[in-house]
């Protein structure tokens, strides 16, 4: 099976899912700088899961053009990402909602894990299909960003209990080690 299908499929849905993100974002009832000020915990949420989901695409993108063929189990895990990505906007509009309190911060975390996870999941049926010796597997290597970053979001889960400020700082620090392009990818593609 040839990757296109895939690949329109997952574009379509993660255009789908960056669109019902943003539908959460409500105009306020004024017009003066007072009446956003309100706004500020949405906001922020919104950004933060923009900022993911455009990661995941990104990245998602980059992977892809190491694939040759499609297999069932590929369809499968990818579906499985796309699950888990697809409840960010409801994660980031109970989050931002209720400003950031512990449990709508921890299963944000939680569902940021379960992305990872999948992600990861991905990677290496891709790599399984492909075999030991693929482009993808010289260019993932050991995948240290892939293993440290769910390690960040198991930690900030349950420190969302304690403060969810310093969750934050666990998701937004897992954001800023994935903000640039998978450069691995990138060198083997060139």
């Amino acid at each position: 099976m040839h990757k296109t299908r895939l690949e329109a499929f997952s574009d379509g849905v993660f255009a789908i899912l960056i669109t019902i993100l943003v539908l959460e974002l409500k105009a306020p009832h004024g017009a003066n700088w007072d009446a956003l000020s309100p706004l500020w915990p949405k906001a922020l949420s919104y950004a933060l899961s923009f900022v993911y989901l455009g990661i995941y695409w990104n990245n998602h993108h980059h992977l892809m053009h190491l694939v040759q063929k499609v297999s069932g189990g590929m369809l499968w895990a990818n579906l499985h990402l796309l699950f888990w990505l697809s409840l960010v906007s409801f994660a980031t509009a109970w989050m931002g909602e209720n400003h950031f309190a512990a449990l709508p911060t921890a299963l944000y975390g939680a569902v940021l894990l379960a992305a990872a996870l999948s992600y990861f999941l991905l990677v290496t049926v891709i790599k399984h299909q492909q075999g030991p010796g693929s482009v993808l597997a010289q260019a993932v290597g050991k995948d240290w960003k892939g293993k440290v970053s769910p390690l960040i979001y198991a930690a900030s889960i349950p420190l969302s209990f304690v403060s969810p400020a310093l969750a934050m700082t666990g998701y937004v620090a897992v954001a800023l080690l994935w903000l640039v392009p998978d450069r691995r990818i990138e060198r083997q593609l060139n």
